[in-house]
């Protein structure tokens, strides 16, 4: 998980995830102002700080890298993201896939407003007219990575829209991809979401893996 002054919300989402997976290792980067990383070194985690803040996708990326496990799971701290599915996205991966996507639109979530639905239901659509992926969520904050993509999937950290990449990069380069729909619950806590600079990563993250897979399809 990658937090930003949770203070309200990682008690409970890590007591959700105890709940379903007691074993796991729950890795926690952390460039909160408040005590964020206090309640979740208290509470058993593996708490690397980051501090400045240096955004989105480098704190994502020391939390993939710095995970042990062999399946690599990603949630958000803000409560939204149903816990109780983490086993189904476990044995998805066991059946050989790469990569599982949670996503949160098999229709529109009553917690998330129309226009962020309408983006991200344009953002899937571009993925496919792009990239040639097919997808509903590109900016779930909820999947499954195996231990092999990460070590060997080249992908940018810097940057806003990480997720972008590491969707349609690995789904494009052959490495073995699915969904699952969840629900999408109301989030505890004040929103970070900046959606002019995402809307603008995300067209850069979708625009470059264009360029790569066009690329690519020439040298062939």
């Amino acid at each position: 998980m990658v937090t930003l002054n949770e203070e309200g919300a990682i008690a409970k989402v890590i007591e959700d995830i105890r709940h379903v997976v007691p074993a796991a290792e729950i890795v926690v980067v952390d460039s909160s102002t408040d005590r964020t990383a206090e309640l979740a070194e208290r509470l058993g985690c593996r708490v690397f700080r980051q501090v400045p803040p240096r955004g989105y996708g480098p704190a994502m990326h020391e939390a993939l890298q710095e995970a042990h496990g062999e399946i690599v799971i990603t949630v958000d701290c803000d409560d939204t993201y149903p816990a109780e599915r983490i086993p189904d996205l476990v044995s998805k991966m066991r059946e050989g896939f790469d990569l599982v996507s949670a996503s949160r639109l098999a229709r529109k979530p009553a917690a998330m407003s129309l226009a962020n639905y309408l983006a991200n239901r344009l953002f899937a659509w571009l993925a496919g007219v792009f990239c040639g992926v097919r997808t509903t969520d590109v900016h779930t904050g909820m999947r499954a990575y195996s231990r092999h993509l990460l070590k060997t999937f080249p992908y940018d950290p810097q940057g806003m829209a990480l997720p972008v990449e590491l969707l349609v990069g690995p789904a494009r380069k052959g490495y073995r991809y699915t969904e699952i729909f969840i629900d999408y619950r109301p989030r505890i806590g004040t929103t970070t979401l900046k959606p002019f600079e995402g809307t603008v990563w995300t067209l850069r993250r979708l625009w470059k893996w264009r360029t790569i897979l066009a690329r690519d399809h020439e040298q062939k």
